[in-house]
């Protein structure tokens, strides 16, 4: 029985197949507002049906929504209003089953400290329950998305609150647009910080520059919880950023996956 986690972010959706515990296979869709219950429908069934029998542990059985294995669930956690109608009735007719989808009032198990605690995104609070369940606190947990967020969690398991800074690949978007002799280049690793062509520069004032800005936010946030916590990095670059990262941070890219099947174990149990 497969439970489905699906996390809408602005650029992308990620979603992920779990048996128990086991995290088993994961996609990435690119994310589109206007698509339809129908088009979304078929993604997932597609999905499910293209995974391997032998990931989910077994022979394949006719699920409900077509795929490797039974549907027992499907939780949602989005930053994107504008589909969520969409994908709700997309996996009721697709999959045959309602999804339980992160809103305000959903009961997380943690304290939302924010002045308006509906103001924070659905993907800001799961990763604050996961780092709390998975790694305790104190903690701040960094995920790099089309935006890049810095979310606190105290050593009682609160969230704090955070911040929200531009993602990498929106600060190349802008400065391609904004400066007429500096076009986009490919995203590459530097191997110096000093650059001999136009192209290494930018690569070097993007990467390093970046890691400065990440660097510099912790070391600020770190003062003001006035404790040394834990550093977590998730999300899509989180592999190539957060092994550099100083203090040393834990690379977890499916945190918030993770983060939404402890919602649903504990809104089932």
């Amino acid at each position: 029985m497969i439970l489905l986690a699906i996390d809408v972010g602005n650029t992308q959706i990620t979603l992920g197949a779990f048996l128990g515990k086991a995290l088993k296979r994961t996609w990435r869709l690119p994310t589109n507002p206007r698509a339809t219950s129908k088009e979304l429908g078929t993604q997932l069934v597609q999905l499910l049906k293209k995974a391997s029998p032998t990931a989910f542990g077994g022979p394949p059985s006719p699920g409900r929504g077509g795929g490797g294995g039974e549907v027992l669930g499907v939780i949602i956690a989005s930053v994107v209003p504008p589909i969520d109608a969409a994908l709700a009735e997309a996996c009721t007719r697709y999959l045959h089953c309602a999804p339980f989808m992160i809103g305000p009032q959903t009961q997380l198990g943690i304290k939302n400290l924010y002045k308006n605690p509906r103001e924070v995104g659905a993907d800001r609070l799961v990763n604050a329950v996961a780092v709390d369940a998975l790694f305790g606190g104190p903690a701040i947990v960094v995920d790099f998305g089309t935006a890049t967020t810095f979310d606190c969690v105290s050593s009682l398991g609160d969230y704090l609150g955070g911040v929200i800074a531009p993602g990498l690949e929106i600060a190349h978007d802008a400065l391609a647009a904004r400066a007429a002799k500096l076009s986009r280049v490919p995203f590459e690793v530097p191997r110096r910080v000093l650059g001999k062509t136009t192209k290494e520069s930018l690569q070097s004032g993007l990467f390093f520059g970046y890691i400065a800005l990440v660097e510099g936010v912790l070391q600020r946030l770190m003062k003001e919880m006035r404790v040394r916590p834990k550093i977590i990095a998730t999300g899509g670059l989180s592999r190539i950023i957060g092994p550099r990262l100083k203090p040393a941070a834990r690379v977890m890219p499916t945190l918030t996956l993770e983060g939404l099947r402890i919602v649903w174990e504990r809104s089932n149990t």
